[in-house]
C-alpha cells in the first residue's frame, strides 16, 4: 500500500535536511508501508533503545545518520546503555567492548538525544500525556506508555526508533489508532484471597501469565481493586511484555482507557474469556521461584529501573538493618530518581545498609555485578526472566518483602504465603 506523504514528508525524503534525515525518512516510510498505514503523523518525543549495545552494525548506523550532523527534530530520552558511567569500574567485561559501548552512547548523544540512560523514562519530569503520539522503543515502556500513560506509541524497535526521533514522524498505524488499542482477551481474578488480589507480589506474576497466554493480544484484567498504583502497573506490564509481545493492557478501574469493561473492548464481544485460578498462578511462579535450600548470593531490584515510590517501600522495609555480608543487594535505577531520593533524605541510610546503586544500565543486561555464588532474587519477572541467559546467573523471583529478609539475611526467606494458600 502506497503510503499518502505531506509535503514536508516529501522535502526530508529529498533530502531538505541532509543525506542522514533522508535516510531516516526512508526508513520511516517503508516501515509504514509494511505495517499498512496510509499516511505518517506527528510525534512529539521518542525514547530510543538503539544505544544499547549490541555490535558494531549499532555504531555504524548511527555514525551513518551523524556524519550529516543530523539532529532528532523532538525530544527524544535515551534507554539504559551497557555501562554504568557514574562508576565505570563495575563494568567486568573487555575493553573492546566497553570502549564501543561508550561510542555508540556518544553517538546517540551527539544527534541531540537526552543523557537519560533509563529503561524507565515515564519516572521522568516530563513525560506523554493521554492520547500524545510518541515513538518509543523498550518494552517496558511501551506498555507503560501505551496502558497507564493512555499515550500512543506502536512497539518500535532498534533504528526504527531513532529515524522516528529524526524525522518527528511515525506510521499512522497499530497502537496509535483507536482500533487496535481494542481489549480482546479478558482475564478475570478467580477466587482468590483478597490479600494475594490486593498484594504487590501478584503483579509481575499476573503479567508473566498473561502474557505467555495473550502473545501480542491486548489483553483486560478484571477483578483488581481500583486505582492500582503505578508501580504494580508497571511490574504486571513489564512481565507481560517479557513473557510475551504485549504492548499495552487494560485494567479495568485501573487504566485510563479501561473504566469499564466495556469501554475497553469498545462495545464488542472478546475473542475469549480466561479465569485466573491460584493453581494458574503458583504454576506461573514456580517457573520463577527460588528453589528450597539454595545458597544466596545476590539480590537484585529495580527492573524496570526503581522509582521514588520504590525506594520509599525499600526504605522503611530496610529498616535501619544492613545486607548480609556475604549477600550483595543490587538496586538499578535512574540518575533522575537517585537525586531525588538523595534529595529525601534516604540515600545515606540506603548506602550505609549496604544497597549498591547501579545507573545507566541493569544488572540483568550487562556484566556489572561483583562475582557470587550462588542464586540470585529478584522483586522482577523481567530480570528472572531474562537474567539467566544474558548474564548467566541463576535468577528467582520474590515479593519485595522476602527479597529484603533474605538479604538480611543472607538466605532465601519465605514468608509471603499467599502462593500456597488454598483459594478461600
Amino acid at each position: 500500500m502506497a503510503v499518502s506523504l505531506e509535503p514536508k514528508d516529501r522535502e526530508l525524503l529529498g533530502g531538505g535536511r541532509g543525506s542522514g534525515i533522508a535516510l531516516a525518512m526512508r526508513v520511516v516510510v517503508r516501515v509504514a508501508e509494511a505495517m499498512g498505514a496510509e499516511a505518517l503523523l506527528d510525534i512529539s518525543g521518542a525514547h530510543i533503545d538503539s544505544c544499547l549495545y549490541h555490535g558494531p552494525s549499532g555504531i555504524d548506523f548511527v555514525e551513518r545518520l551523524g556524519a550529516d550532523g543530523a539532529t532528532v527534530a523532538v525530544p527524544s530520552t535515551l534507554n539504559v546503555s551497557s555501562l554504568d558511567l557514574v562508576e565505570p569500574g563495575r563494568f567486568r567485561g573487555s575493553a573492546e567492548f566497553e570502549a564501543d559501548a561508550r561510542r555508540l552512547m556518544d553517538g546517540y548523544v551527539a544527534l541531540g538525544c537526552a543523557p537519560t540512560w533509563t529503561c524507565a523514562p515515564y519516572q521522568l519530569d516530563r513525560r506523554p500525556g493521554f492520547g500524545e503520539h510518541v515513538a518509543w522503543a523498550e518494552s517496558n515502556a511501551i506498555v507503560f506508555a501505551n496502558s497507564v500513560l493512555g499515550a500512543r506509541t506502536h512497539r518500535y524497535g532498534d533504528f526504527i526508533d531513532i529515524c522516528a526521533a529524526l524525522t518527528g514522524r511515525a506510521p499512522a498505524a497499530g497502537l496509535h489508532l483507536d482500533e487496535a488499542r481494542r481489549g480482546s482477551v479478558v482475564y478475570e481474578l478467580g477466587d482468590l484471597r483478597p490479600e494475594l488480589i490486593d498484594s504487590d507480589a501478584l503483579a509481575p506474576v499476573l503479567g508473566y501469565l498473561v502474557g505467555a497466554d495473550c502473545g501480542v493480544e491486548i489483553p483486560v484484567i478484571v477483578g483488581l481493586p481500583e486505582a492500582q498504583p503505578e508501580y504494580r502497573l508497571k511490574a504486571l506490564g513489564a512481565s507481560a511484555a517479557s513473557s510475551g509481545g504485549v504492548g499495552m493492557f487494560h485494567a479495568v478501574g485501573s487504566t485510563p482507557e479501561a473504566p469499564t469493561l466495556e469501554a475497553a473492548l469498545q462495545g464488542r464481544p472478546p475473542t475469549r474469556t480466561a479465569t485466573i485460578t491460584a493453581e494458574m498462578l503458583r504454576a506461573a511462579n514456580g517457573r520463577l521461584a527460588p528453589q528450597a535450600g539454595q545458597r544466596l548470593g545476590a539480590v537484585c531490584l529495580g527492573t524496570p529501573h526503581y522509582s521514588v515510590a520504590e525506594f520509599e517501600r525499600l526504605h522503611a522495609l530496610l529498616d535501619g538493618r544492613h545486607a548480609h555480608p556475604k549477600v550483595a543487594l543490587y538496586v538499578n535505577t535512574s540518575r533522575s530518581v537517585w537525586h531525588e531520593v538523595q534529595l529525601r533524605g534516604w540515600a545515606d541510610d540506603l548506602l550505609e545498609a549496604g544497597v549498591r546503586v547501579v545507573q545507566d544500565t541493569c544488572t540483568y543486561i550487562t556484566p556489572v555485578m561483583d562475582p557470587f555464588e550462588g542464586l540470585a532474587l529478584t522483586d522482577s519477572a523481567k530480570w528472572a526472566h531474562y537474567a539467566p541467559g544474558n548474564v548467566d546467573v541463576e535468577a528467582a523471583l520474590a515479593p519485595i518483602e522476602d527479597c529484603v529478609e533474605s538479604a538480611v539475611a543472607g538466605a532465601v526467606v519465605r514468608r509471603t504465603a499467599a502462593w500456597w494458600d488454598d483459594p478461600r
